[in-house]
């Protein structure tokens, strides 16, 4: 009867692990400290579900454990940086929230392992997995092992004020359908009194938010990604790449609809959210975390008439049919999610925490709490229509970041790419001759590919 109730909640790992005999009923509990960027309803859900849901269910098994959420306070880059610090002294929470990108070169590094490694090949039973498509299982993924569960995944649209546009006679709903359209738009906003029509993020200070959220949308609107899938090599020279700067060239610097300083300064994201919210900026292009978490009544730049105002529409091809595979509107997605420390002192109950946290009724009840797109099947998007169109609407458009180790550094290329260009320091066709330099000498001239033949 344990057994059978035990994977009726999500953990069959544990009922194999106390069939085994490793664990005994009466030991005191152990604490479990769950560390990550996790702030607002990501912390809620750790705070009062997991830990009393998984406390009790573990209790219940025969594994008593206290789960410890430690939640940071810094920024996604500094607690990335202390990650580093942490398992490479053999030091650090016991689960730690990590960014799916960042696994390839954690691993490459020794600082992660495979969740089997850790906690042993029974990880492999949890019938969880059952309910995770493969695509997402990648997510904390890297050369076919598994490093940790995703949280689930998002996607990228150009969010946009309807009282804006309605105010300069612009019809809403608003779909463009080509990067003109897009241009066009901001136009005429801009000519009805909005101080900063259009929001790509660009440069160096806004880190991986410019590569996913400006560059990528946009090169993948120009008919290309960052690295060719099919040859394995980085793209260094394209029409795509001089399409895009061009188009970050005509924002910021020709036509001027968009704030240069937001792009230069250190804080200029939180800036770009908070002249969204104060009706200062018209579009910006952002991931669906923007309306779970940004703009969300009571977040950080809380909107009380955020369903009444905002909306989406997807981000369009520079062309219609021009967009990478042949499409008419782009995105990407990422995502983050939990891995094991590999350094844990207590392996089996971390895997049972883990395992409990992403339970089907675990991650219902963080669905109540902020309502996304989950890893989970039987845990579908509900009580939010926004976040359920861009599940069925924009989600089945996506692409994926190259899960390589080198990732980071081109990225990195990428951002100081489009910062030189939007402030003026290099022409759009040198700051991609100076990219070009930059990534073949990260990743060797043998996997890069020239497609402007210089």
């Amino acid at each position: 009867m344990l057994h059978k109730s035990l994977r009726i909640l999500g953990l069959g790992l544990l009922a194999l692990v106390l069939a085994s005999g490793v664990l005994v009923s009466a030991q005191e509990p152990v604490e479990i400290t769950i560390t990550g960027t996790a702030s607002g309803a990501g912390f809620d859900w750790l705070a009062t579900v997991v830990k009393p849901l998984c406390e009790a269910q573990l209790s219940d098994a025969g594994m008593p454990v206290t789960i410890s959420p430690v939640e940071w306070v810094g920024s996604g880059d500094d607690f990335r940086q202390q990650v580093v610090l942490d398992l490479g002294v053999g030091q650090g929470g016991d689960i730690l929230n990590l960014d799916g990108f960042w696994i390839p070169e954690f691993v490459e590094a020794g600082l992660v392992k495979p969740l089997r490694e850790v906690a042993g090949d029974a990880v492999m039973e949890w019938d969880g997995w059952d309910q995770i498509p493969e695509g997402l299982k990648t997510i904390l993924g890297f050369q076919g092992e598994i490093y940790g569960i995703a949280s689930g995944t998002d996607a990228r649209v150009i969010w946009y004020r309807a009282d804006l546009f309605e105010q300069a006679g612009i019809d809403v709903p608003w779909t463009p359908t080509s990067w003109e359209d897009v241009l066009e738009a901001a136009r005429t906003l801009k000519a009805a009194g909005v101080e900063w029509p259009l929001q790509l993020n660009a440069g160096t200070s806004m880190g991986e938010a410019t590569t996913m959220q400006g560059y990528l949308m946009a090169l993948l609107g120009a008919g290309q990604h960052i690295y060719d899938f099919e040859t394995g090599k980085w793209i260094v020279r394209s029409q795509a790449i001089l399409d895009t700067l061009n188009l970050y060239n005509d924002i910021y610097n020709i036509e001027e609809l968009g704030s240069q300083r937001f792009q230069l300064a250190q804080n200029g994201r939180d800036l770009s959210f908070e002249s969204f919210s104060q009706g200062n900026t018209a579009m910006l292009v952002e991931g669906d975390y923007f309306w779970r978490s940004i703009v969300v009544p009571g977040g950080n730049f809380g909107m009380d008439n955020r369903d009444e105002v905002v909306r989406f529409a997807p981000m369009p091809a520079e062309e219609p049919g021009m967009g990478y595979n042949g499409q008419d509107f782009v995105t990407i997605s990422g995502g983050t999610g939990y891995s094991l420390n590999p350094n844990t002192a207590h392996p089996a109950e971390a895997w049972g925490v883990l395992a409990c946290m992403f339970s089907q009724e675990s991650l219902e009840g963080f669905n109540e709490l902020q309502p996304r797109i989950r890893a989970r099947v039987d845990v579908p998007v509900t009580g939010d229509t926004t976040m359920s169109a861009i599940a069925t609407e924009i989600l089945p458009l996506t692409t994926i970041r190259p899960p390589l180790p080198e990732y980071n550094r081109v990225s990195a290329e990428a951002q100081l790419m489009t910062e030189r260009v939007v402030s003026g320091e290099m022409t759009p066709e040198a700051a991609m001759d100076a990219y070009a330099t930059a990534v073949i000498d990260i990743v060797g001239e043998e996997n890069t590919v020239d497609m402007m033949g210089s």
